[in-house]
């Protein structure tokens, strides 16, 4: 499984139905910080790849679920487990960041 793409339309099924954890950056192409994170938003797709989803919502693309989960600073990270926020991050962090994240949510 590589990195996902999220919209307003499969976000139901693909994030809050999901059986796996899942991680949803929330992100827009014109932010900077957004694309220096997005290399290792799909490394650590694949590398997780049967432990957690991964994947990306472009906010101005889908701002029915950016406004729903009232995203007001990207890049913003959630982390959803059975279909609940489990834990969020604002703003770019590191490789080695993002995976401790990922750890403490796969733990």
């Amino acid at each position: 499984m590589s990195l996902l793409h999220f919209t307003d339309a499969n976000f139901r099924k693909d994030v809050l139905e999901a059986h796996l954890p899942v991680l949803v950056d929330f992100w827009a192409n014109w932010c900077g910080p957004c694309k220096m994170l997005s290399s290792i938003i799909e490394d650590l797709a694949k590398e997780y790849s049967h432990k957690i989803k991964i994947g990306k919502l472009d906010v101005d693309a889908n701002a029915k679920t950016a406004t729903n989960y009232g995203i007001m600073s990207i890049p913003t990270l959630m982390f959803f487990k059975n279909g609940k926020v489990t834990d969020q991050i604002v703003g770019a962090l590191s490789k080695a960041d993002l995976k401790k994240k990922i750890e403490e949510c796969l733990g």
